[in-house]
């Protein structure tokens, strides 16, 4: 069995575990997604199509890659990954933080 992402209008608006000869039966766009797959990584294969699908995800027909929704309006996407960055990199000192968009800077919590 395998993930298969339902493809509207270029977005994910739901993901099924199913197999081939069942989404050979379906109405509309089904496009397969790897559970593995994330920031254009597979631990054991090549990667599949950028990064797991999720619904609301863009579906780039282009690419054939999926992405998540831009999560701030100052990060880019990343065309090697797929993934969200920020301006400036996260620190990692070992504490957390969270972006504040208004400043576009990492705050401590």
């Amino acid at each position: 069995m395998s993930h298969f992402a339902k493809i509207e209008n270029g977005l994910v608006s739901q993901v099924i575990v199913a197999e081939q000869d069942f989404i050979d039966t379906q109405e509309g766009q089904w496009v397969q997604t790897s559970y593995n797959t994330k920031g254009n990584q597979h631990p054991n294969e090549t990667p599949l199509r950028g990064n797991y699908a999720g619904i609301g995800y863009t579906y780039d027909a282009v690419n054939d890659v999926f992405y998540a929704p831009q999560p701030y309006p100052s990060w880019t996407l990343n065309t090697t990954t797929w993934l969200w960055d920020a301006p400036f990199p996260m620190p990692t000192d070992g504490k957390y933080y969270i972006w504040n968009e208004t400043t576009t800077t990492w705050n401590e919590l």
